[in-house]
């Protein structure tokens, strides 16, 4: 699946933009990230480590989508059911409908092993909710909330916009109606406030939203650990190029939400929608959690009059391209959630590189959020790298107007990082990846 890198024969004068060496290292086929072995170490290092915890959000953020849905005291949605840690990846497995992963398509041995013991020992997994000795959620529902809240802004796709329709409320109403069916309490609930309980739905539909997008990309980062491992990449364009071409591999599965409830399916969204997983799911997954985010508490003041904030939602620039990293490792950080989860699964060759830098163990969680940030970079420059395929012209094309009309999308997309508002040439963290000192 790894895509040549495209070369460049026509040649257009240097740009003259600030990033013009990043602007080039796209024309040429590369990524935002450098080129160099110790990056492509990170960042395949650091994918390993995400897919793991990663192959039990998508999980549990099915089950929650499809199963717990409307509970009003769900004091057990992290508790995945046997079910849904058998349940077949569509991307792993002998019965993958497209296998990208070589692994198993059920839930990953680590992730068992860690399920069955986490940091302490083996004991009930009450216990282990109890003692935080677990796989962090809530930086899964973190993720969700912010596509949720950032969705009829980003403008991607037609899911957000059907969350709105008449279609969409009538089959949620159904599906709420049989929720409650033995509960006349709550159904008097729905009578009074049915947009609180239509609200709880649309969150329900982003949970199956992005639950369906992990699920292709936990196989994606396995497979490209697997790769690395066997000396498969050669530098960071050809990682690069890999989620190139899985992004047109799977751009169109089906991004849907279905809900059991009592043996009975209950379709809110409809495969027939034709909903599809880049437009859906990929696209305002980059924008939102990438980009936007929302600012973390405690780092900026949400007073009004404080005007540390945007008045609109586009400005918004708290995602993982602009973190600033010594706040990773902090309490109510929902990136250190992360971190630790990805703690606990680092391969040994990343584990020994952190020793070597900082100040080791004890800094650990920060060093891992710098890497994940440049890891990051990387799968942003693939996004842009595939948009640029998908709407202009190949990196090689003899036309000059052509290879311009690359460069103005390249420009633009890095424009991104260089506005002055609120600070966000300074929060986006493009400049600082460029050298190996940003740790």
């Amino acid at each position: 699946m790894v895509l040549a890198q495209e070369k460049a024969t026509a040649k257009l004068p240097p740009s003259k933009h600030e990033f013009a060496d990043i602007i080039h290292r796209l024309e040429a086929g590369g990524a935002m990230l450098p080129d160099t072995p110790e990056n492509l170490m990170q960042i395949i290092g650091i994918y390993k480590a995400y897919a793991v915890p990663m192959d039990f959000y998508w999980r549990d953020l099915l089950y929650i989508g499809e199963r717990v849905f409307l509970d009003p005291l769900p004091f057990f949605k992290y508790f995945i059911p046997q079910e849904y840690l058998d349940l077949h990846n569509h991307y792993a497995g002998d019965d993958a409908d497209l296998r990208i992963w070589r692994g198993p398509a059920t839930a990953h041995p680590e992730l068992l092993a860690f399920m069955e013991k986490g940091e302490t020992r083996k004991m009930p997994r009450l216990l282990h909710h109890w003692f935080h000795d677990r796989i962090n959620m809530e930086f899964a529902e973190e993720c969700m909330r912010a596509m949720l809240w950032h969705g009829r802004d980003m403008g991607y796709g037609k899911f957000d916009a059907y969350l709105d329709s008449d279609e969409y409320k009538a089959n949620a109403d159904r599906a709420i109606k049989a929720y409650f069916k033995y509960n006349p309490a709550m159904l008097g609930l729905y009578k009074l406030f049915p947009e609180m309980f239509l609200e709880q739905c649309r969150q329900a539909s982003y949970y199956a939203n992005l639950g369906l997008f992990w699920e292709v990309m936990a196989p994606v980062f396995f497979e490209m650990s697997d790769i690395y491992d066997e000396g498969g990449f050669k530098g960071v364009p050809d990682a690069m190029n890999f989620l190139v071409n899985g992004i047109f591999a799977i751009a169109g599965r089906p991004i849907y939400h279905h809900v059991y409830i009592r043996g009975e399916r209950y379709e809110i969204i409809p495969k027939s929608k034709g909903f599809t997983w880049l437009y859906e799911a990929a696209l305002p997954y980059v924008e939102a959690v990438f980009y936007r985010t929302s600012p973390f508490r405690g780092t900026k003041s949400y007073n009004a009059q404080a005007g540390q904030i945007p008045t609109e939602q586009k400005d918004f620039h708290y995602g993982v391209l602009y973190a600033d990293k010594f706040p990773v490792g902090t309490a109510g950080i929902p990136p250190t959630l992360l971190a630790q989860d990805m703690y606990h699964f680092l391969p040994q060759y990343l584990r020994d590189y952190y020793q070597q830098h900082c100040r080791g163990e004890d800094d650990i969680l920060v060093q891992l959020g710098i890497t994940f940030q440049r890891s990051m970079y990387c799968v942003t420059s693939a996004v842009i790298q595939a948009l640029r395929t998908a709407l202009l012209y190949p990196l090689d094309d003899p036309n000059p107007k052509h290879l311009q009309a690359n460069r103005e999308f390249f420009e633009k997309q890095i424009n991104r990082f260089c506005r002055p508002e609120f600070d966000m040439r300074n929060a986006a963290r493009l400049r600082q990846i460029q050298t190996a000192d940003y740790r």
